[in-house]
């Protein structure tokens, strides 16, 4: 006598990566899917600008010394970093995400464009990279100097990067644009359930 068996195999050590110029509401996508899909968990990143009013070390980010990240990236600890402004690292390590995969969770990155082309480059077809799109450049630098974060310098630095960063674009895997929040959101969901579906065996 044969029984129908159904396996579900373990999920691949992957990587869903969010990723957009600064203001596009990368962020807000994020921590909505995190409430809301519980088999993902946040790669919390490592940097060494000053924590901002809110922000919580070992939650949004590990705040470090730039010496501490520049022993880091001597060790070969880091996935990937870049000095995005000038004197500012941003680094993941290669421990949150193995922490992850132990747990069997499927780490995500809220990550610069920089970052995410190198983090697809080192994970392939297990890493979703999704560019969130703002509707307009004009929007984006709007939002940038309501946010009221920074002072007029480091505010022109981050527009200009931001400009930048719009065509990088075509270098990711899916493109959602975020006209309506609401819409953006169930988009990249999708998109996440999609990617993470699954792969069922029969056995007779």
């Amino acid at each position: 006598m044969s029984h129908n068996v159904t396996r579900v195999l373990i999920p691949p050590r992957k990587v869903i990566v969010i990723t957009a110029p600064s203001g596009a509401g990368k962020s807000s996508i994020v921590r909505k899917l995190l409430k809301q899909m519980h088999e993902l968990a946040f790669s919390v990143s490592c940097t060494t600008r000053e924590k901002r009013l809110g922000e919580e070390h070992g939650k949004d980010y590990f705040f470090i010394s730039a010496e501490e990240f520049k022993k880091r990236i001597t060790n070969n600890e880091f996935a990937e970093h870049e000095e995005v402004y000038p004197g500012k690292f941003y680094g993941t390590l290669k421990s949150e995400i193995e922490n992850m995969w132990n747990n069997l969770q499927v780490a995500v990155f809220d990550i610069d464009v920089k970052g995410a082309v190198n983090l697809k480059k080192q994970f392939g077809n297990d890493a979703l990279t999704i560019f969130i799109q703002p509707p307009s450049k004009e929007s984006l630098i709007n939002r940038l100097k309501n946010r009221a974060t920074e002072d007029d310098k480091s505010l022109k630095a981050r527009i200009k990067r931001s400009e930048e960063e719009l065509a990088y674009a075509d270098k990711f895997d899916k493109i959602v644009l975020n006209r309506d929040f609401d819409t953006a959101y169930m988009r990249v969901k999708n998109l996440v359930i999609g990617f993470l579906k699954p792969e069922t065996i029969h056995v007779h």
